[in-house]
């Protein structure tokens, strides 16, 4: 009796190999027998089978150079234990028929997890391919439909098929752009007498076009639609020139956008005062930039020079009273401690590499003139004695001052 497929739950894989040639009802046999009482009457074969809780036993096996190898398939609607413990009585069987025989098992699947993850992929096949279109607003529909006309009215014009709009031909002026997005953004609002040039090597269809009509260059707002222009202006006569306002390009437009830029055209004779506007935007743009930097660096100093006078405060604190002198390396930490009687000595002989000295003394002429031979960026001190001169190089901060 085969178990109904739906109540189903695992499916117990084997394989047997049997030294000498047996046949499938040799293999059957031999499960059903050699298990016969061993599990007691809950768990045996010929019962369970009966009352559909195992399935048909599916045996394949073939025999080559004198042995036979096999696979096994058992189905099980007992639970998980149960199943296990089914699995396991299944390698004790050591004879098929005159044969000895091995059989092991190599895994037990899971049918119903099986199934599911054929219903998760099927879900996914059916939902990416077989569900209708989601629905359109009523109010969108004549947008859409209006679009796709006017994309499917790009036409390919010239000897190098440039994209374009159906009233190049007919019209007595017609609008440049860059690329065919442009054209595709300008046809979508109502605009067919556009032409787009495709790159900064002018086609010599623009070059012609321009000396039949008047030419208005609608160009993006920003460098590239400069170099556009420069490069157009060496080919093509154009009579004038409009711009997307600065940073946005001309396909990215709404209608308002397009309809105020194209009214903004000037004519080519006025070329210097539109190049002297964005020429300014762009003298704007690098000074604010300069000036946000200057900002930061000097954000920069007065945070580093307040965590400098913090470092040489608490040093200083050390010092004071004590009569001894700390040099200090770039990063204020201490490279040597010696009394202020040996400082003048130390500096002399000292070859490691000191930025700054605090010391509790009177800071003279000699210890200012050793600190700059040694390249010192700070000198603190109790006061300052008589000084003739200070090297620039060398900053002198009384214990007062921090």
């Amino acid at each position: 009796m085969k178990a109904p497929s739906d109540t189903t739950k695992y499916l117990i894989h084997a394989e047997i190999v049997a030294d000498g040639v047996v046949e499938r009802p040799d293999v059957v046999g031999a499960i059903f027998g050699q298990t016969e009482g061993l599990l007691g009457e809950d768990l045996d074969l010929r019962e369970l089978q009966k009352t559909g809780r195992i399935g048909r036993i599916e045996v394949k096996v073939e025999s080559r150079s004198g042995k036979s190898f096999g696979e096994i398939k058992v189905p099980s609607s007992l639970d998980k234990i149960e199943t296990a413990i089914l699995a396991a009585a299944l390698e004790t069987i050591e004879r098929v028929g005159p044969c000895s025989a091995k059989i092991k098992v190599l895994k037990i699947e899971d049918v119903r997890a099986s199934k599911r993850r054929k219903i998760v992929e099927r879900a996914k096949d059916i939902l990416r391919d077989l569900f209708e279109e989601p629905e359109i607003e009523s109010e969108k529909i004549a947008d859409l439909v209006r679009q796709a006309v006017r994309a499917e009215e790009v036409i390919e014009y010239g000897e190098e098929k440039l994209p374009a709009g159906p009233a190049v031909d007919e019209s007595d002026a017609i609008i440049v752009v860059e690329g065919r997005a442009d054209v595709l953004n300008l046809l979508r609002h109502g605009i067919k007498n556009v032409i787009a040039v495709e790159g900064t090597n002018i086609p010599k269809t623009i070059a012609d076009l321009s000396k039949k009509k008047t030419v208005t260059a609608f160009l993006d707002g920003d460098r590239g639609g400069d170099l556009i222009l420069k490069e157009l202006l060496q080919v093509a006569e154009v009579d004038y020139i409009a711009r997307a306002p600065e940073g946005k390009g001309v396909e990215d437009l709404t209608q308002k956008e397009i309809v105020k830029s194209l009214r903004n055209k000037v004519p080519i004779e006025q070329l210097h005062i539109l190049r002297k506007d964005f020429e300014q935007k762009d003298r704007d743009v690098r000074e604010s930039k300069e000036l946000e930097e200057q900002k930061r660096v000097k954000e920069d100093e007065k945070t580093e020079k307040l965590d400098t006078i913090a470092m040489l405060r608490k040093h200083m604190q050390d010092v004071e009273g004590r009569l001894i002198a700390k040099l200090l390396d770039r990063n204020f930490r201490v490279v040597k401690e010696v009394p202020v009687r040996d400082l003048v000595k130390v500096l002399k002989t000292n070859n490691t590499k000191v930025s700054s000295i605090i010391f509790d003394g009177v800071i003279t002429q000699r210890v200012i003139d050793l600190a700059a031979k040694k390249d010192i960026s700070y000198l603190v001190g109790v006061r300052l004695g008589s000084v003739v001169k200070v090297p620039t190089a060398v900053r002198i901060i009384t214990f007062d001052e921090l």
